[in-house]
Order: structure tokens, then C-alpha cells, then sequence
């Protein structure tokens, strides 16, 4: 491997920006710090611009990293373990991280063009949540994700990037109001299935559907509101046994789009 360069001082200018990056205080987020290897990969994958990466000198650094720092132009240089405990402190210590420049928010208009399924999520709140489903959208074939009343004000926010694994910027999130996600499913002519307790349709319905859907997912508590059940195409419901109140938001979003596969693996393909 060859010899990289290594932070001994936290006053490096580098290591300032770190710090000055994992304030909760920020509220414009131009640079975001992501953490851990695979999230670094993924987010390098998908064509985010980094500033620097960085590894503790305390133990190895992944080659496949390595190497896509390399083809990317990349920098990587080492820190001094007593450095990287200094930087967070009580925090969970990443052994690996870097410096990106967050990329420009997505908007409704960028899932225009594009084949697979969409997520709503009205009122979800819990970024774990959120993150599971960034993850599980991608994986099954949804084109993208709408947050609306989310409580995010960038999809850079730390907590998400964490939950998300890095996933969050592999395909279109979008912030947005109730208005402007109900706008857009109606100007883009998506019937929207919402999911609830007492659906017209169950789950099972949704594979027979050939056409692009919104699905729309309320919180656990809250459920969908009123605005996006007047732009409704109909109701889905997941059959459960009857003792059981509620799934995880980020579940059901699962059973909905695993009957979904076939149709949004055809348009990928």
C-alpha cells in the first residue's frame, strides 16, 4: 500500500472542518461527514464529490476503498488514533470517514422521467426508519422517495446519512410540502395506492398493477391525512393476524414493494 500522508495535530485544517461538520447547530449543510467504509463506497459509487477521506492509523484501511479514492482523485490520509477519539469524542469512533460536498437537493421534477415505483412517506419521523427505507426502496426498484412533514431540512442530515448506510444519495430523496407532493403525483398522472388498516385492495392486488405507482405510507400513529387520501386512486391494506395493531413503517414499505419487484425490475432492465 503506499505511504499516506498522517494528521498528528487537531488543528489540522481538515480536522477543524470535521469538527466544525458534526455541530447539531448547522443549519445550512454544504458538507457532510459520512462514516464507515461501506457508506464511503456506496456514496463514492454514486458519483458524490468528496473533499477527503480519512482512516485511523489505528487499524487497516479497506483496498477497495483505497483503490476507489484513487480512480476518483480522491486524497486519503491517516489520523492518529488520539486524534480520531478527540473528534468524537462520546461519540461512536469510525475508523474511516470523509469530507463530501452535499449534492444539490433533488426535486419532484427529478423523478419525472424515471421508470420505477415512488414512496411517499407522509409524517414519518424516525430517521431510522427513513434510513431503513432509503435502503429497501433501492434495493426492490422504487425510482425514488418523497418526505413530506419528515422533521429533515437536508437528507445530509448525520442521523439519516448513518441509517441509510450512505444510501440516501443513490437515488432522488425529496423534501417536500404536502402541497407540492400531492402536485406532483397529480401532474405526473401516478395513481396513488395508500396503505392503511382497511384497504380496498390487499397487498397482494399491487403485482397485477403494469403501471408506475406512488405508495404512499402514513406514520404508525398518524396515519396518511386527508390531502393525499382525496388524491387517492384507492386503499391497500397488509392482512395481518388480528392481534397484531400495526407494522414498522419501514416493513410494510417492503411487503409493498417486494409484490412490486417484477414490474420495477422489467423497467430497470
Amino acid at each position: 500500500m503506499t505511504e499516506l500522508e498522517t494528521i498528528t495535530s487537531l488543528s489540522d485544517p481538515a480536522m477543524r472542518r470535521i469538527v466544525d461538520v458534526t455541530k447539531p447547530s448547522r443549519t445550512h449543510i454544504k458538507t457532510a461527514l459520512i462514516e464507515d467504509t461501506e457508506p464511503l463506497v456506496q456514496c463514492l459509487g454514486a458519483g458524490v464529490e468528496f473533499i477527503e477521506v480519512y482512516a485511523s492509523d489505528a487499524g487497516p484501511l479497506s483496498e477497495e476503498l483505497l483503490d476507489l479514492c484513487r480512480k476518483k482523485n480522491v486524497s486519503v490520509r491517516l489520523v492518529e488514533s488520539g486524534i480520531v477519539n478527540q473528534l468524537f469524542k462520546g461519540e461512536r469512533k469510525a475508523k474511516t470517514f470523509g469530507l463530501a460536498r452535499v449534492p444539490r437537493p433533488a426535486k419532484p421534477s427529478d423523478l419525472a422521467g424515471l421508470g420505477g415505483d415512488v414512496v411517499l412517506l407522509d409524517g414519518v419521523k424516525i430517521v431510522g426508519n427513513i434510513g431503513a427505507i432509503v435502503r429497501t426502496s433501492l434495493a426492490l426498484g422504487a425510482s425514488g422517495i418523497v418526505l413530506v412533514d419528515s422533521d429533515l431540512t437536508s437528507i445530509a442530515d448525520r442521523r439519516l446519512l448513518r441509517a441509510s448506510r450512505g444510501y440516501v444519495f443513490s437515488l432522488p430523496v425529496v423534501l417536500a410540502s404536502r402541497e407540492e407532493a400531492v402536485a406532483f403525483v397529480r401532474d405526473s398522472g401516478l395513481p396513488l395506492m395508500v396503505l392503511e388498516a382497511d384497504g380496498e385492495l390487499t397487498v397482494k392486488d399491487l403485482g397485477a398493477q403494469r403501471e408506475r405507482l406512488g405508495l404512499l405510507f402514513g406514520s404508525e400513529k398518524g396515519g396518511p391525512s386527508e390531502l393525499f387520501k382525496e388524491a387517492s386512486a384507492t386503499t391497500v391494506s397488509i392482512p395481518m393476524i388480528s392481534s397484531t395493531e400495526s407494522l414498522n413503517v419501514s416493513v410494510s414499505v417492503g411487503i409493498a414493494l417486494h409484490e412490486r419487484i417484477d414490474r420495477n425490475f422489467a423497467v430497470r432492465r
